[in-house]
């Protein structure tokens, strides 16, 4: 799976458990700053991004993703 492809469904995710629109989503974006979400949201959209690509990410390293770009490299890297 290309990051492009993890992107996009990343995307989906943080839109569909953060309720932002899609299209106003970067790699750039920032969890807390851009997307307004607090340490539960993060919870979970790393539950969502384990369900969706069937993986387990540790709890100390979903806490640390501060950028969606961080969360698609980590995700990719591990597909």
């Amino acid at each position: 799976m290309t990051n492009n492809e993890v992107f996009n469904k990343v995307k989906a995710i943080i839109a569909d458990k953060l309720a932002v629109d899609e299209n106003t989503i970067t790699r750039e974006s920032s969890f807390v700053n851009d997307l307004k979400a607090d340490s539960m949201d993060i919870l979970d959209l790393v539950s969502g991004f384990e369900e969706e690509f069937d993986i387990t990410i540790p709890d100390e390293k979903g806490r640390t993703f501060e950028t969606v770009g961080e969360a698609v490299d980590y995700l990719a890297s591990l597909l």
